[in-house]
């Protein structure tokens, strides 16, 4: 069955330092602006509004090492895996609502449900 799936952005990811203090950094240097920080269970999370092509920039803490990684949305997460684990990257884990994927470089990603599409590239179809 065909799903979509695109670039949705990238996670700035901040070991234990609050989201609001990254987010001013990380939205001056980008020339940016930052949302308010907002809690989602434990998590703690501010946005960055202005980003070219409508993608979705954000700045997380987290307990590990500090380090960007992207997010893929798709309009089937589980599929969007299977497509990627073919390609040699590997599940890591699920997350509340996302996969957290390790491709075979090294890098960490995460395949999160696609937002809306106002502003945004077209996603690509996969067969």
């Amino acid at each position: 069955m065909a799903h979509r799936s695109r670039l949705a952005g990238f996670i700035i990811d901040c070991q234990e330092h609050p989201a609001d203090e990254g987010a001013r950094f990380w939205a001056a240097a980008l020339g940016l602006s930052a949302r308010a920080p907002y809690q989602e269970g434990e998590a703690e999370y501010a946005e960055l509004d202005g980003a070219p092509g409508g993608l979705h920039v954000e700045v997380q803490r987290v307990a590990h090492a500090s380090r960007v990684h992207l997010d893929i949305e798709s309009d089937d997460i589980d599929a969007e895996a299977d497509r990627l684990e073919k390609l040699g990257a590997k599940r890591i884990g699920f997350v509340k609502r996302w996969w957290v994927m390790e491709a075979p470089t090294g890098h960490r990603f995460c395949i999160v449900r696609m937002r809306d599409e106002k502003g945004k590239a077209p996603a690509h179809t996969w067969e």
